[in-house]
């Protein structure tokens, strides 16, 4: 007989298995039925922009072709293409056959090796220790919260913010609290408010620098402030620096550990943005602890976290070297002018428009706008400002209730200079025909 074929008698308790009988007991307290259903994590795991998109149950107007400024991915148009140094980095890579394998689940020594110099500084020394690769800068937020937060405990939040805090911290049983930004002080954190939420089970800061969905760049002065708070309250701050350098000239981006020895930060960037690759999923953690408060605990539990999906993409890994070596510096200047160009022609246009406030960017690829909702009372809130902008207009804003922020929108920068032209002068059009008067007159738009 075929020892792996399991027979079974009629009443379903004896068993014979490779010719030899057995009897087993029946499972005590549990009744033999089918019931499969998916885990608390999958339950608990919601995307607000996905759940507030969906629902737009709105058609683009059919004489108008439609123009997406909601999608945060600089490759959607075309227009900012990544260099050829970091293509054909990926190509050699590809090429060498040396990278079909697999990697440690932190990534190669030697990409990690790369990471560290490329981003150390005397004020945050780095080694290759102190760096792990991850699957996109999602995977190193995901990682940076596990390793910090359990079941019960709460994390900072912004707001307006990324809604991915929210959507991975809820899904390991995380309580989200939300601190404001000011959109009066140019996104700046209301540090009185912040620490008010701060209690024993507080478990991080996170701390999104430049901003998505604001496209504001804090100044030093401001991020020692935040600093402060963390070292005063003694929490570890999560540094989303994916838009790192990605600032536009007047600004300046300062690294968050390089202004402080003494609070411990894990940073998180990636290629996604600054490279223009986000589909290459290659991000990184880098772990800043000169005051040794995470110790080996926190790397040691980070190595242990990477290893569920056994680290990113190895080919990546394989270019990484010669894409931070050899990109020139003339690629990184003209995609910030081109953003730069980009958010002061969009941010000039509706600002000439009566009953909208944008506020002025000063990095990343955003930019929000305040809707004076007085005068537009047709419109219950910033999701029907936005549905009806699409039905009308066919031009696609997030309403920044998407970042727990009603009452503005958030528009894209990257988009051609004719598209975002046109999208601004069809927005200027929805405003003039739905603008009214506080007191409830309707007037032609005139500024």
């Amino acid at each position: 007989m075929d020892p792996y074929v399991i027979e079974m008698n009629g009443s379903g308790d004896h068993v014979s298995v490779g010719g030899r009988s057995s009897t087993l007991g029946k499972a005590k307290g549990r009744k033999a039925r089918w019931s499969v259903k998916p885990s608390d994590m999958a339950n608990n795991t919601f995307n607000p922009i996905r759940a507030i998109v969906d629902s737009m149950k709105v058609k683009p107007n059919p004489d108008k072709t439609m123009i997406s400024l909601s999608i945060g991915d600089p490759t959607v148009f075309g227009n900012l293409p990544t260099d050829p140094e970091v293509t054909q980095a990926m190509k050699d890579a590809l090429d060498s056959g040396k990278y079909n394998g697999y990697a440690p689940s932190i990534g190669f020594l030697s990409s990690r090796e790369e990471v560290a110099s490329y981003y150390h500084c005397p004020e945050a020394p780095l080694e290759a220790k102190d760096v792990i690769l991850t699957s996109g800068c999602s995977q190193a937020i995901e990682l940076c919260l596990a390793v910090l937060a359990n079941p019960g405990q709460n994390i900072l939040v912004p707001r307006p913010g990324f809604s991915l805090y929210r959507t991975l911290a809820e899904s390991m049983g995380i309580e989200v609290k939300l601190y404001n930004l000011l959109p009066e002080k140019s996104w700046e954190i209301d540090l009185k408010q912040l620490e008010s939420l701060i209690d024993e089970k507080t478990a991080c800061l996170i701390v999104n620098n430049p901003s998505n969905p604001c496209g504001s760049v804090f100044s030093r002065s401001h991020l020692q402030k935040i600093l402060a708070v963390a070292a005063r309250q003694c929490v570890p701050i999560l540094a989303d620096e994916i838009y790192g350098d990605m600032v536009f000239s007047g600004s300046k981006f300062e690294p968050l550990a390089t202004l402080s020895t003494n609070v411990p930060i894990l940073s998180c960037g990636g290629l996604a943005k600054r490279w223009l690759v986000p589909g290459w999923r290659l991000g990184w953690i880098l772990i800043h602890d000169r005051r040794d408060i995470f110790g080996n605990e926190i790397r040691d539990g980070l190595v242990k976290l990477s290893q569920r999906i056994l680290g990113p993409c190895t080919i990546v890994q394989g270019a990484l070297k010669s894409i931070l070596r050899r990109t020139p510096q003339e690629f990184y200047h003209d995609t910030l002018s081109f953003l730069k160009s980009n958010a002061d022609l969009c941010y000039g246009a509706l600002a000439a428009i009566p009953g909208l406030r944008p506020v002025r960017p000063s990095g990343a690829m955003y930019l929000m706008v305040e809707i004076e909702m007085e005068h537009f009372p047709e419109f219950e809130n910033d999701v029907e400002f936005t549905e009806r902008l699409i039905a009308e207009q066919s031009v696609h804003c997030l309403p920044a209730t998407c970042f727990e922020y009603p009452n503005f929108f958030r528009v894209v920068i990257t988009v051609p200079e004719v598209m975002m032209l046109e999208a601004c002068s069809r927005i200027q059009e929805f405003c003039e025909q739905h603008y009214h008067h506080a007191e409830g007159s309707p007037e032609e738009c005139d500024k």
